[in-house]
């Protein structure tokens, strides 16, 4: 059997490691130049700069489980500092356990406060790590810079007899079986142009754009004590840092000795939004000078949210793949759209794809 996973983020590399388990030749199409899609980190110096996600939940098993069979179990590390602030505009006060991921829109799935209370984990080297281990086992069968212009079926009527898949370039692939590790837009656009019933439905979660800005300073240049592994911003402070996160006393070894690193969620501005943290943190939490460096990351579609009756959505349009080679869907946009979901979705879809054969 062969698949072609197309994309290349933490749910199609999860994807096409399921299939690889099972026996499948798997090829992985991306896009763009790099894998990993939203999680992205950048080491130097000492430092380990996220870009996108920084953690998961202690008490979900899928990404923990999958580090184990990477051989990654021992570079799992746990939070440290926990317990967030909340920034009224006058003042830091104190946020229950889990309070400061609503104030932010993140669906915590009903985690209850025991579960919450486990904090976060992460990964020694950040969460790059696991990309880096999924591309390295997966080897060349990881292609970047090979966009997908559309799908069709091999055959008349789209039954069991597979894909043909026209690549960016003009080559075309041909597999048994397609896993759409894709944003939710790119999937209902592929899904619509092969007919299949309510597939434009798909296209329901809301992509809204952020900007993360990671800035270091030498630790004397803080000039009042942290409490916790971060603030929030309350939506009437006006502040235009939404939200920040300590994040060299979060997890260990984010910053060399002597140093801090701070992790700030900037939402629109005008201007430069490294710019615009610096002066805000410096009056929040207390910073004098200027930052050793500042790294800004742009994420014109970020982390998705769901419209009321999405999961039924999703699993109706995948009851409607029955009729077709086999194919599923897999990624933020369907399952949930922490890290752990994207495992779980990835290697759920690969799942359903192989019971079709």
């Amino acid at each position: 059997m062969t698949a072609i996973v197309i994309g290349a983020g933490l749910a199609g590399l999860s994807a096409a490691w399921e299939l690889r388990r099972a026996g499948a030749d798997v090829v992985v199409l991306e896009s763009e130049r790099r894998v990993g899609g939203v999680v992205v980190t950048e080491r130097f110096d000492g430092f380990v700069v996220e870009g996108g996600p920084d953690g998961f939940l202690a008490v979900e098993p899928d990404i923990q489980q999958l580090a184990c069979e990477l051989g990654l179990e021992h570079r799992l590390v746990d939070q440290i500092a926990r317990g967030s602030m909340l920034w009224t505009g006058q003042r830091l006060e104190s946020l229950a356990e889990g309070r400061a991921a609503q104030l932010l829109g993140i669906d915590l799935q009903g985690r209850s406060d025991d579960e919450l209370d486990r904090g976060f984990r992460s990964f020694a080297g950040g969460m790059a790590e696991i990309v880096d281990a999924l591309t390295a086992q997966l080897g060349p069968a990881v292609r970047t810079a090979q966009g997908v212009a559309g799908i069709a079926p091999r055959g008349a009527g789209g039954g069991g007899r597979g894909w043909r898949i026209a690549v960016s370039g003009g080559s075309v692939l041909e597999a048994g079986a397609i896993v759409l590790a894709v944003p939710a837009w790119v999937a209902a656009r592929l899904l619509a142009s092969i007919g299949v019933p309510g597939a434009r439905e798909l296209d329901g979660a809301i992509y809204y754009p952020s900007i993360t800005v990671s800035l270091a300073y030498r630790a004397e240049q803080l000039t009042r004590a942290l409490a916790g592994a971060g603030f929030v911003s309350a939506w009437e402070s006006g502040a235009a840092v939404r939200a920040c996160t300590y994040a060299w006393l979060k997890y260990p070894g984010r910053a060399p000795q002597g140093h801090a690193l701070l992790r700030a969620f900037v939402g629109p501005v005008d201007g430069d939004p490294a710019a615009v943290a610096h002066a805000e943190l410096a009056k929040i939490i207390g910073v004098s000078g200027a930052p050793v460096w500042a790294r800004a990351f742009h994420w014109v579609r970020g982390l998705p949210r769901y419209r009321p009756g999405h999961a039924g959505h999703v699993a109706m349009v995948r009851e409607r793949f029955d009729r077709f080679a086999p194919l599923d869907v897999a990624g933020a946009g369907f399952d949930g759209a922490g890290v752990s979901a994207c495992v779980k979705s990835g290697r759920e879809a690969a799942k359903r794809v192989l019971r079709r054969f």
